[in-house]
């Protein structure tokens, strides 16, 4: 399921918002200057769980694929300029492909800007940095001795989008839902968008090794979670700024009906 638009309106400026995406996208250029710079910095940058958990090591063992597709096993430098606790936060603006940040930058843009509203900015980028940190330290529980470099905002986005639940459950979130060969544009209560997405991370986490690579499934949902309690106890603080009404987007059909 792919986020269109949400029907709740923002009341100021999400500079923070604007910031990260353009931060990312800036990180994402200086990767595509060259494929070989690309590889040093993803291997600098990146957060390697075993660097963090077994600094004195050197090198690693990793398994990938080939050109023609076969798998092959190679070995590693673990050496980095980057202190490996700083990769925890400077892994967050790195991203593996086009369909990689487009799809982290969407979900960002649909739930970042309501949320920054409510928190105000220095608050929102707080919980944003916490969030994914504590993504990238759920990632390390998984598979602490992995050596695959883990990259992108998605850790981050996914506390946004647990924060988001709990600010604006009865909000409704224009959804593009592929039915086979067909698609179709429906409303959904933000609850139950929010809550599926989460609950397929649990099971794609439960499924799926994180030495196998790629999706960092555990991540997604230590972002989620800690952005979902950060909100709580901000709330129960008294700092969050007055709620907002949701309204009907235009041109876009009510709850329950669909295109």
């Amino acid at each position: 399921m792919l986020p269109i638009w949400d029907d709740v309106p923002a009341q100021r400026r999400p500079f923070v918002n604007y910031f990260v995406i353009a931060a990312c996208a800036f990180a994402f250029s200086l990767q595509l200057k060259t494929p070989e710079g690309n590889q040093q910095i993803v291997q600098d940058y990146g957060m390697i769980p075993v660097r963090i958990t077994q600094p004195a090591i050197q090198s690693a063992v990793i398994e990938g694929r080939d050109e023609s597709g076969r798998r092959v096993r190679r070995e590693i430098s673990l050496d980095s300029p980057v202190p490996p606790l700083v990769t925890l936060l400077t892994c967050m603006f790195l991203h593996g492909s086009w369909m990689h940040i487009i799809g982290n930058m969407w979900f960002l843009f649909i739930f970042g800007d309501n949320v920054e509203d409510r928190f105000g900015h220095v608050r929102y980028l707080s919980m944003y940095v916490v969030s994914g940190i504590m993504a990238g330290v759920l990632h390390i529980a998984a598979d602490s001795d992995s050596a695959i470099p883990t990259i992108g905002a998605s850790g981050a986005i996914a506390g946004v989008m647990g924060s988001y639940l709990i600010l604006f459950p009865h909000a409704s979130v224009m959804t593009l839902i592929p039915l086979g060969p067909f698609l179709r544009f429906q409303l959904i209560p933000s609850y139950i968008f929010l809550a599926f997405w989460f609950v397929i991370q649990i099971v794609s986490g439960l499924q799926m090794s994180a030495a196998m690579g790629g999706v960092a499934w555990w991540a997604h949902v230590g972002g989620f979670v800690c952005g979902l309690v950060i909100t709580i106890l901000v709330r129960m603080m008294g700092g969050l700024k007055p709620p907002i009404k949701p309204r009907r987007v235009y041109g876009f059909p009510r709850r329950g009906e669909g295109w």
